[in-house]
């Protein structure tokens, strides 16, 4: 595996050169690259493994798993990047806190055969994968029992039926895990599967590969996503302005230039992005590269990312602050997800 030396220019200007896989190998190459093991982040952060070691414990139920290419964009040294924070295991997972549980946002209740979930009217959701490009340590599905999922076309087909013979499914959302993860010949046959079923107009993507990967945005990709008759529209997941490079600018401008919608959703975080300056930052260059602000999510309540809350009046005092300062297109609706609900919680 070839590893190049990169320049990653952040958001705020900062020009960082650090080793990442070849673009020219492949997103593939990039997922078997990513860093597994905190000893080995660490050392290519330049920071001591015994100030971050209380954080091991944690993984053994929910495994590191960081690209390299988000953490080129990391400030070496700094324990507190708040990229890194995003990723990096903490003792305080392992504390039981009251009213955070392993299914946050009622999942299970949700399932109308394995794989295929529907809270909202009008849309379902796949389970494509448990697979992700990016373990993130306040993950609502961290505890989902990725294993009861179907896997490939044929154990999809129980799902793929439910879909046909409801006609007032008009989206589709695949999600999982990241259904990015999985190869596009899969990703093709599926969408055209899903396809068939004439009441669906729209196809929705959930993916965080873009961010992290962005030599996953390739012509196979681009093809799929844009050959059948389904609607594409894809929602990536940012929360910091630094996770916007120009590799990533680049990604998003290319499914742009398809003729894909872009909208990102953001989960409001401690010690990451709390405060309206940082997603002021973030809601600019969301837009420069081409990206609508969609959502702020309160945290999902799930068991190990309690010390990532932050309080209901902090946020609505951020997006007050963030109001006065944006045009209304660029403020994200601040919601939570309520378990049973028919529709996101709308907060501010």
């Amino acid at each position: 595996m070839n590893i190049v030396t990169t320049e990653t220019q952040s958001a705020s200007g900062n020009c960082i050169a650090r080793e990442v896989p070849s673009p020219s190998e492949g997103w593939r190459s990039s997922m078997k690259a990513a860093f597994r093991s905190l000893d080995a982040l660490c050392r290519y952060l330049e920071l001591p493994v015994e100030a971050v070691a209380s954080g091991l414990p944690a993984t053994k139920d929910f495994p590191l798993f960081v690209p390299r290419e988000f953490a080129a964009k990391m400030q070496p040294g700094d324990a507190s990047d708040p990229l890194l924070r995003q990723v990096l295991p903490s003792e305080q997972e392992t504390i039981a806190t009251e009213g955070f549980t392993t299914n946050p946002v009622g999942d299970h209740e949700a399932t109308l055969t394995p794989g295929l979930l529907q809270k909202y009217h009008g849309r379902a959701l796949m389970i494509t994968t448990g697979a992700c490009a990016v373990h993130c340590r306040y993950c609502f599905r961290r505890h989902f029992p990725y294993g009861e999922s179907p896997k490939g076309l044929e154990a999809w087909e129980p799902a793929l039926a439910a879909i046909a013979e409801d006609a007032s499914i008009q989206e589709i959302l695949l999600s999982g895990g990241d259904p990015l993860t999985l190869s596009d010949p899969i990703l093709r046959q599926l969408s055209h599967k899903i396809a068939q079923a004439s009441h669906v107009q729209r196809l929705r993507i959930h993916t965080r590969l873009p961010i992290m990967i962005p030599s996953r945005v390739n012509d196979d990709l681009l093809a799929w996503l844009t050959e059948t008759r389904l609607r594409p529209i894809m929602v990536v997941h940012a929360n910091h302005p630094h996770e916007l490079g120009d590799d990533v600018a680049a990604a998003l401008g290319r499914l742009a230039e398809a003729g894909v919608p872009l909208m990102n959703q953001t989960v409001l975080l401690r010690g990451v992005n709390d405060d309206a300056a940082t997603l002021i930052e973030l809601s600019e260059r969301l837009f420069a590269c081409r990206v609508m602000p969609y959502y702020l999510h309160q945290l999902d309540r799930v068991a190990g990312a309690a010390h990532f809350q932050v309080e209901r009046a902090q946020g609505l005092q951020i997006v007050a602050t963030m109001r006065s300062s944006l045009p209304g297109y660029l403020v994200p609706r601040y919601v939570e997800e309520i378990a049973g609900d028919t529709s996101k919680r709308i907060i501010a």
